[in-house]
């Protein structure tokens, strides 16, 4: 009797210290980008909902952010897509990014926060945020209907409307005339932001 107490009490404690591992254990070892193409994409707020909710670079924590210690929710329409970030990337001003990981919004079904996702890359909206680069790579989810599209170009022509929601909204969703759309670039140049964001990563890193 004693030995299966033991025993369950060993699991138990098992059980908890997997329960407390950050949510940077989930993805710290995923490639941001993968040999076919396809890359990774940690989703800090699924599709169609308001809280803004980010990854702590600190404790690798998805946290709920706050302005003015006052949870923020965004005032607007439910975000468009999954949105989040890619793993092990980081690209700073003088190489044209803002410091911070990659963002990246998945066209999909919602997914849970904290969630990775596979997603193929077909471009990038590229803004300017109170003065600063703050471009977005736009992803399609491997389990979406929208898969076969491989550009914005071609999502255009078989899905009119959607990159003019995804531009509206990200040019109008915090307040008017503080966030500018200087148009998508192609998948080309997403996958070059991509590269050049991980490259910045490792050589930090190593």
């Amino acid at each position: 009797m004693n030995i299966i107490k033991s025993t369950l009490c060993i699991l138990f404690l098992i059980f908890i210290l997997n329960s407390c591992k950050s949510d940077e254990t989930k993805f710290k070892d995923y490639p941001s980008i993968k040999s076919d193409g396809i890359a990774t994409a940690l989703i800090e707020i699924p599709a169609g909902t308001t809280q803004k909710w980010e990854l702590n670079k600190k404790n690798g924590l998805i946290e709920r952010d706050a302005i003015d210690g006052q949870p923020r929710t965004i005032n607007y329409l439910g975000y468009p897509g999954n949105y989040g970030m890619i793993p092990n990337t980081i690209l700073d001003k003088k190489n044209g990014g803002d410091g911070d990981p990659l963002d990246i919004l998945v066209l999909g079904d919602p997914v849970k926060r904290g969630d990775l996702v596979n997603c193929k890359i077909i471009g990038v909206l590229k803004l300017i945020d109170n003065n600063e680069n703050d471009d977005k790579l736009i992803g399609i989810s491997t389990s979406s209907s929208l898969f076969e599209i491989n550009s914005i170009t071609e999502m255009d022509l078989s899905y009119p409307g959607i990159s003019n929601i995804i531009e509206t909204w990200f040019t109008n969703y915090k307040s008017k005339n503080t966030t500018k759309s200087l148009g998508f670039a192609d998948k080309q140049a997403a996958i070059e932001l991509l590269n050049a964001a991980t490259k910045q990563h490792n050589n930090l890193n190593n």
